[in-house]
């Protein structure tokens, strides 16, 4: 089950590239690209690390659409 983000949105936001938040936060481009995409589930701690680096807390970034009965 994947995880939705506004990883994409907060990045552009603070005018930075893939590239930049790769570097801030110790991944690759490609990374950060497949987790804007929705295509790779980040652990908890990267997800922190990119909270950090474009100054979001988790609940702004990360969520997950919970299903009936969960």
């Amino acid at each position: 089950m994947s995880v939705d983000n506004r990883v994409r949105i907060a990045r552009v936001q603070m005018n930075m590239t893939q590239q930049q938040l790769a570097e801030k936060t110790g991944v690759t481009r490609q990374t950060i690209s497949l987790i804007e995409k929705g295509k790779y589930n980040p652990s908890l701690n990267l997800c922190l690390d990119i909270c950090y680096a474009v100054n979001k807390s988790l609940d702004e970034l990360f969520w997950k659409e919970r299903k009936d009965g969960e």
